[in-house]
């Protein structure tokens, strides 16, 4: 039976539309200012962002990109074999997952780290009833090594965990408040769209996530919300339906 300081903390919290949510974030995310690598502050304001939305009473998994440290497709690009390419972005996005997890943990956020590719001296593998059991104790759960496959995106990786994982949502975290018909940052013209289908985005081309995701999403019928990870408090706004974002669904 809960206490009636409980209850009335309870009263008080904020909203969630969505019980259990999967955040994906590019690896560029974190450089802030940076050509390569970590961004200290950035990583301990978006692990901010994330407690934010856990005391909300969200459970919530993240997986993050490895595009700072290392881009399979680049690798590709200049002679180097796209499977083994690959593995080594696999990899970049461990230790960015490692590091979001000391971050997440300094800021109180109980926090587990599982990677697709057994590494059992630095994180668990993931096994899909675990990674449930985790969020389901309130832990933070961080996908690690994409898929464990090469020639799939994190993209990819991050709509088949939140398939897996049984999500609400699926929210992608970028330089931008949502779509839009163009680049704006190079486009001042383009216009950003509030709803659109998956169906929308396939035959548009909108890159909002590669292909093999937005259609792994829509056989789940996992809505993806699409907002800007450098508004401050945006994660949160979004979960309470506010703010600005655009919806796929």
């Amino acid at each position: 039976m809960s206490s009636p300081l409980a209850e009335k903390l309870n009263k008080h919290r904020p909203k969630a539309r969505y019980k259990r949510v999967l955040l994906k974030l590019s690896g560029e995310a974190l450089m802030g200012a940076r050509d390569y690598g970590l961004e200290q502050e950035i990583v301990d304001r978006v692990a901010g962002e994330i407690k934010t939305v856990v005391d909300m009473g969200v459970e919530v998994c993240v997986v993050i990109g490895g595009g700072n440290i290392f881009r399979g497709v680049s690798g590709a690009a200049h002679g180097m074999d796209r499977a083994t390419a690959d593995y080594m972005g696999m990899l970049a996005t461990v230790i960015n997952a490692l590091a979001m997890q000391n971050a997440l943990e300094k800021a109180g956020v109980p926090t587990r780290v599982l990677s697709a590719i057994p590494m059992s001296s630095v994180c668990e593998p993931y096994i899909r009833r675990r990674a449930m059991r985790h969020m389901e104790k309130g832990r933070a759960v961080l996908f690690a090594a994409g898929t464990g496959n090469p020639f799939f995106t994190t993209d990819s990786a991050a709509a088949l965990r939140a398939s897996e994982m049984q999500c609400d949502a699926l929210l992608k975290a970028t330089k931008v408040d949502g779509v839009y018909t163009a680049d704006p940052t190079k486009d001042k013209n383009a216009k950003r769209y509030d709803r659109l289908s998956y169906m929308d985005v396939l035959s548009q081309d909108l890159q909002v996530m590669d292909a093999s995701a937005v259609s792994l999403a829509r056989q789940s019928k996992i809505p993806i919300l699409v907002f800007s990870i450098f508004t401050h408090g945006a994660f949160a706004e979004v979960m309470q339906g506010k703010g600005k974002f655009t919806i796929v669904e």
